[in-house]
């Protein structure tokens, strides 16, 4: 019996969940492991923009330094936009379940599918005030 290839979207929400299985055990490299490795990943949040992998993480290391300001992170409201063989677009709500607080906000990203599969190439995050 011949097995049916995962979709698109299937493999995408693959990814996030990845994600979020990896913040959630205080993994940032796995968390990052969904965006692409390059100098060309470009986050936009908090007024700013990160470019590059290495930047990225780094910028995650800061403003998560342990696990306690990590938090529990939940994506939900997940929408996936399949553009073409090669790129989708993802629009979501994050939220993190903290001792003392719930930062949750949305989130469009920019998937591209490589040779090593979907990844994140763009992300454009936003903190509910």
């Amino acid at each position: 019996v011949p097995v049916l290839a995962a979709s698109p979207e299937e493999l995408i929400l693959e990814v996030l969940h990845a994600q979020e299985a990896g913040w959630n055990t205080g993994d940032l490299e796995a968390y990052m492991a969904g965006y692409r490795r390059s100098d060309d990943l470009r986050f936009a949040g908090g007024g700013t923009v990160t470019r590059g992998w290495e930047t990225t993480l780094a910028r995650y290391r800061n403003r998560y330094p342990d696990r306690t300001a990590m938090g529990r992170l939940v994506f939900s409201d997940l929408e996936v936009t399949v553009l073409a063989d090669d790129a989708a677009i993802v629009f979501g709500a994050w939220a993190l379940e903290r001792a003392d607080d719930r930062p949750h906000g949305l989130f469009t990203l920019v998937f591209r599918r490589f040779d090593e599969g979907w990844r994140i190439v763009h992300d454009h995050t936003s903190a509910a005030d």
